[in-house]
């Protein structure tokens, strides 16, 4: 029996989805994609915090090379991996990645379309596509420029470099670094502090985040002019001014 590619745990508000092929260290095949795809359909129909992470001290290694090996210019026009992580990017909940070890190829464009990013000491992060006669597609041309700035993201690609941890927290590609048992417990840290927040603002903030610049003012005005009429925000706010009051 196969064993699926992905460890997934639903837990109130938020999900864990591990990548567990480490005898590949984590490869993205397009099983993984599929399995990707369906957890992505659950957490549109059910909003709930993503976090992502790796088994066997690796994050993802990359797409599955003994795949793309074979892929020719029509799996490029289905986009395969773009798609999905498309998909993850939009969703309406935060999503954090926990990186240890390797995240490297579509692993670090897995990587760039969460929303937030935490690695352990030992993370390799970066894009060696060119090496292998490719262009990383699936998002790092679009999504590292708006992370790292444009001089810094043209450096990654365009020679392959790989950041190590420090590099990566101090170009802001990770908000932070943790030891590796707690990686994970950091993360859920994180999904504490917005879980505690209410879901709606954090969508509609999520939302104007991803939004074209361009769009941002009127699009933040009509999500804040929903927000104000809100039940939760009054019951908020009046607990807060009871709370100084005291």
């Amino acid at each position: 029996m196969t064993r699926p590619p992905l460890r997934v745990e639903h837990a109130g508000d938020r999900s864990v989805v591990t990548l567990d092929r480490p005898e590949v260290r984590n490869a993205i095949d397009q099983a993984t994609v599929d399995a990707l795809h369906a957890v992505c359909a659950e957490l549109e129909r059910e909003p709930r915090i993503l976090l992502l992470a790796g088994s066997g001290g690796v994050f993802a290694s990359g797409a599955d090379i003994a795949e793309l090996r074979d892929r020719r210019a029509a799996d490029a026009r289905r986009a395969i991996n773009q798609a999905v992580f498309t998909r993850i990017r939009a969703l309406p909940m935060p999503v954090i990645a926990a990186l240890d070890g390797y995240a490297l190829g579509g692993g670090a464009e897995l990587a760039y379309a969460a929303d937030l990013r935490i690695a352990t000491p030992t993370l390799k992060i970066g894009n060696p596509e060119t090496g292998l006669g490719i262009i990383a597609a699936a998002g790092a041309t679009w999504r590292l420029p708006a992370i790292v700035g444009d001089a810094r993201a043209a450096e990654m690609l365009l020679t392959g470099r790989i950041l190590d941890a420090d590099e990566a927290l101090s170009w802001g590609l990770v908000s932070a670094l943790h030891p590796a048992d707690d990686l994970l417990p950091a993360a859920h840290a994180l999904a504490d502090r917005i879980a505690r927040n209410d879901p709606l603002a954090t969508r509609y903030t999520k939302q104007v985040l991803r939004a074209e610049p361009r769009d941002q003012p009127s699009l933040v005005n009509e999500l804040q002019a929903e927000l104000f009429e809100s039940p939760e925000k009054i019951r908020r706010m009046t607990a807060f001014l009871e709370r100084r009051a005291r």
